[in-house]
């Protein structure tokens, strides 16, 4: 009783929904083979991972409301990052990893966390001035740190997660529409600078891929075309467990990261991934829910842009397996393999349930009122 009454503030059909995807994912990589060792080693990254829930679940993170505190772990995330460029191991053609020999760490994952939390303050102490075109760009130079950091690593993928992790901050906070447009315009300027001086000559290879996909299957096309033909032959319910021929073959690769949605859909069919759609939005949507319990527009506004970060990362993946987008290399949240990224999602929803031990209950319309209008102090 004591155990459960520290842990009340845990949202159990969140935490369920999240462990129900770990376990297709596992599923899903044990199935390529018993003489790799990866299914072990997720395992253990779980492990670490929901001791870190835990762990974080209990903290009171009204301590982060201080500036300064924030402003330190911005400060130590961004030379982390900028460390890479010395003491990094090249994976994947970007120099993103710190390795340790049994141990790799890729640093931008926890980034997406100390964002958000950045974001969430900036935004909530500023919420009244928001139609202050001048805070969406003080906001902008924020993240987009970070998002040139990882950008030359060159990690395009994780780059255009944090800049939709602050564009969907930048939406939650009210923003004017005029405000809007101004920024797709800035955003269509920074592609077409990207284009021609940021982008290294694969990465453009893929975006012409992507708009003439039987140009090059032989070579950039490659594994968008195995990530389609693994997702049409799962058909309605799929070939079953360890019977995916493309992902079990290493016809397909990247099968348990990039393109563990195509590995999944081959094995467990139409169904299958309608179920793993349902669970994403049952994520989405319950924290979308929390984000207006929160004792202040910080831990609303954290919640809420731990659903934007979420929802990138499905968006972006999916859309890539689908064919939809250029291949740019981004795990599925909860479902891929990887140590990072699943101890940054966990620590995440962890920082969302210790909000949850001060939230409040309230009127709808006076969440609404709050959430859009002034800070509560």
């Amino acid at each position: 009783m004591r155990l459960f009454s520290l842990y009340k503030n845990i949202d159990l059909i969140t935490i369920a929904s999240a462990l129900t995807l770990v376990a297709f994912g596992l599923i899903t990589i044990n199935s390529f083979g018993e003489s790799n060792g990866l299914f072990v080693k997720q395992l253990v990254s779980l492990a670490i991972s929901l001791v870190a829930f835990f762990v974080l679940a209990l903290f009171d993170f009204r301590f982060l409301k201080n500036s300064k505190i924030l402003m330190m772990l911005y400060g130590g995330i961004c030379i982390l990052l900028a460390s890479l460029f010395i003491f990094g191991s090249v994976f994947g053609g970007a120099r993103s990893w710190f390795n340790f020999g049994a141990l790799a760490f890729q640093p931008v994952d926890i980034a997406k966390v100390v964002i958000l939390l950045v974001l969430a303050k900036y935004f909530a102490k500023r919420h009244v001035q928001i139609a202050d075109f001048s805070h969406v760009i003080v906001s902008g130079i924020y993240a987009g740190v970070i998002f040139l950091l990882v950008l030359v690593q060159p990690d395009f993928g994780s780059a255009m997660i944090v800049f939709l992790i602050w564009f969907g901050m930048v939406l939650i906070s009210g923003l004017n529409w005029k405000h809007l447009l101004g920024l797709f315009g800035a955003g269509a300027l920074c592609l077409l600078l990207l284009w021609n001086v940021g982008f290294a000559d694969y990465q453009k290879q893929r975006v012409l891929t992507f708009f003439n996909p039987t140009a090059d299957l032989q070579g950039t096309g490659y594994n968008a075309n195995q990530a389609r033909i693994a997702l049409g032959s799962g058909q309605l319910i799929g070939k079953g467990v360890g019977y995916g021929s493309q992902s079990r073959l290493q016809f397909l690769p990247e099968s348990e990261t990039d393109f563990i949605f195509s590995a999944f859909g081959e094995e467990w069919g139409f169904m299958g991934l309608m179920i793993v759609f349902f669970l994403y939005g049952v994520i989405i949507s319950r924290l979308s829910f929390l984000a207006t319990r929160g004792e202040s527009n910080f831990e609303m506004l954290f919640t809420g842009g731990v659903a934007i970060y979420f929802l990138a990362h499905f968006f972006i993946h999916v859309g890539i397996n689908l064919g939809v987008l250029p291949v740019t290399g981004t795990t599925l949240p909860f479902m891929s393999y990887g140590g990072s990224h699943l101890l940054a999602e966990f620590s995440a929803l962890g920082i969302v349930m210790g909000m949850r031990r001060h939230e409040r209950i309230a009127h709808k319309s006076d969440t609404a009122h709050e959430f859009l209008g002034a800070e509560r102090v």
